[in-house]
């Protein structure tokens, strides 16, 4: 015979996948469920914990236990940077992931913070810059509604981006087409890219920050943006939660073999 708790967590976990807590939505305080007579308080924390432990819903002070988001965003490759979304309309990547998930947005849920500070070996190297010189941190947090999906920290180059919105402290995308569109805007087109991903265990902060289940990894991201005379133009490090996306790529197959063929 299950545990009592056990048993409660299962129930809360049908009624879950039902649609009878929705995404986002609080679940009853432990005490709301005690006085309901599901149980003792320890019994009520035991079911939560194990909830929360199965990936179904996050617990965090100040947020209480809330179900979390099921159905991961989708995370477009290279269709995300396609320059007629943000070149020609107001696309933005994070916007264009949830347009192609058919989910909505705000563009205050992105949060950001601008400083100017010492770049690290990583940066210094993708800017080709020594360890030490200062560079531009543009530092933002991505939420959707109130469940953070990941960090992204953009690096440039002072004299790229100095007297620009992209050292606007305002929260939010950096005005019409965000970031790209003010490089492009200055003279500096982005043409190509290189995206690593790694996958590894979270640090406490980002735990917290991110709101992130026991368990669950994260999906590291490194992206350089490079201009067609091969300028660095951002070196970006983003931390995603893994469960939070489903990556997709679309793009040509090479053969270059053929092309080799073709510049004889």
């Amino acid at each position: 015979m299950a545990p009592k708790w056990r048993e409660l967590a299962d129930r809360l976990a049908e009624q879950i996948k039902r649609g009878d807590y929705a995404p986002g939505q609080q679940l009853p305080h432990i005490r709301e469920l005690v006085e309901a007579g599901e149980g003792s308080k320890s019994t009520v924390h035991a079911a939560y914990k194990a909830l929360e432990a199965e990936g179904l819903v996050t617990s965090s002070r100040g947020h209480g236990t809330v179900v979390r988001q099921q159905v991961p965003l989708k995370r477009l490759g290279i269709a995300r940077y396609d320059k007629a979304k943000w070149r020609d309309g107001d696309e933005v990547a994070f916007i264009a992931d949830r347009v192609a998930s058919g989910r909505g947005y705000r563009r205050n849920e992105q949060t950001q913070t601008i400083s100017l500070v010492e770049a690290p070996a990583e940066v210094a190297a993708a800017h080709d810059l020594p360890v030490g010189a200062e560079v531009y941190a543009r530092a933002r947090l991505v939420k959707e509604g109130e469940q953070p999906t990941h960090t992204l920290t953009s690096y440039y180059r002072p004299e790229h981006v100095e007297g620009t919105r992209l050292v606007d402290p305002t929260p939010g995308p950096a005005g019409r087409g965000g970031g790209f569109r003010v490089l492009y805007d200055a003279g500096y087109e982005i043409d190509h890219m290189k995206e690593e991903l790694y996958a590894r265990a979270p640090t406490p902060d980002e735990v917290k920050l991110l709101q992130l289940p026991p368990g669950e990894p994260v999906v590291e991201l490194h992206r350089t943006t490079y201009t067609a005379s091969g300028t660095v133009v951002e070196f970006a490090i983003g931390v995603h939660a893994a469960s939070r996306f489903a990556w997709e790529y679309d793009f040509k197959v090479p053969d270059s073999a053929k092309d080799r063929e073709g510049q004889q």
